[in-house]
């Protein structure tokens, strides 16, 4: 999956990588159904409806940051933009990046892939469903963005 092109690109040569519009979607249709099982199963119990709606809150709060900052990694030729924070970003040089690797990991049968970007003091990690892409599309994508004479310390 490519990523999507920004309406406001700053430059030809910027990309951009966002969360996909359905994650945010059963993030909230998620924490709905919370609320609905914590009503129906309560059964009077208050203890069990403030758990559910406390768990549902949580999941909202989690989807709302998707919704108001789904870009989650930009590149152009002066180097990368983060996700920072709930919504913030932070732009890093391409001074600042030491490497740009790929991290897979399998444990009880699930396989997962991260894309770690380390910035010497920061470490940045993405995966596929913050990036709406492969996290080794995206370490490409990056790598070939970078300047001439800029190779990553990590191979994948």
């Amino acid at each position: 999956m490519r990523p999507e092109p920004s309406p406001a690109e700053s430059s030809p040569g910027e990309r951009r990588w966002r969360v996909p519009p359905v994650v945010p979607a059963l993030k909230l249709v998620g924490a709905a159904a919370l609320v609905g099982l914590g009503l129906l199963l309560a059964d009077g119990d208050r203890v069990r409806l403030a758990l559910a709606v406390l768990v549902a809150a949580g999941l909202a709060g989690w989807a709302l940051r998707d919704l108001l900052a789904p870009v989650r990694l930009a590149v152009d030729p002066a180097g990368v933009t983060v996700a920072h924070g709930f919504a913030g970003r932070r732009r890093l040089d391409w001074a600042a990046v030491e490497a740009i690797t790929v991290d897979r990991r399998s444990r009880l049968g699930l396989a997962s892939e991260l894309l770690e970007i380390d910035a010497g003091e920061s470490l940045h990690l993405f995966g596929r469903y913050d990036l709406g892409a492969p996290p080794d599309e995206v370490a490409d994508a990056l790598r070939a963005a970078r300047p001439r004479g800029w190779e990553p310390r990590v191979s994948r």
